[in-house]
């Protein structure tokens, strides 16, 4: 049984999902909270390796079950590592993407099969779903215009087309996890944003107080 709080920042390149987390990382920590963020994919040594094969855009022969198979091995490193043993000791862990990534990213954007996509998951995972995901939700457009700022990474570089598929495979999400997935406009200020986000949280954490009182 998880005493902590597992939340995960999803949405299309460009979006300002890092942005996010690295601010309420520094808000919790403040309230003293044990705060421990981390990222997909990557977050672990094994996983890092992993990631820079992912976003090497120099790999491009890489299959789409190649990059959803090496995601998902990623991703249980990940869990079994650090955000299983942070959730056990009650921390709140950010993470910046997770499995809804995948969905979106290797079911709509590289048009797998949605039951493949589902058991990699659940494989990946390890059984372990976030308490609350927030969902930056921005114009493709203006995330890439973004995300290419500082050049593409190989993901990055399949283009607008693919962000619109993957940005609707997000939005497809929202219909399946209601409860679980926040909507949050990105194309808002960052103050904004912000202030979204935390109300949506202190919510939460407010409900979570009254339980265990």
């Amino acid at each position: 049984m998880r005493d902590g709080l597992f939340i995960s920042f999803e949405g299309i390149d460009g979006c300002g999902k890092s942005t996010q987390v690295a601010r309420l990382a520094k808000c919790l920590k403040g309230q003293g909270h044990e705060v421990v963020c981390t990222r997909e994919p990557g977050g672990t040594r094994i996983s890092e390796k992993i990631r820079m094969i992912l976003l090497n855009p120099a790999n491009t022969e890489l299959a789409p079950i190649t990059e959803l198979l090496l995601l998902e091995a990623s991703r249980a490193q990940l869990v079994q590592e650090v955000i299983l043993p942070a959730l056990e000791r009650g921390a709140i862990v950010l993470s910046d993407r997770y499995a809804d990534s995948t969905s979106a990213y290797q079911e709509a954007g590289r048009a797998l099969q949605h039951a493949e996509v589902v058991q990699a998951n659940k494989l990946g995972t390890c059984g372990v779903e976030p308490d609350i995901t927030f969902l930056m939700d921005m114009n493709p457009h203006e995330a890439l215009a973004r995300a290419m700022e500082h050049g593409a990474d190989r993901i990055e570089a399949a283009g607008i087309a693919f962000q619109e598929r993957v940005r609707q495979g997000y939005l497809t999400l929202v219909k399946e996890y209601p409860n679980r997935i926040q909507v949050i406009d990105a194309s808002m200020s960052l103050e904004e944003v912000s202030i979204s986000i935390d109300q949506v949280l202190a919510k939460e954490l407010d409900r979570r107080e009254v339980h265990h009182d």
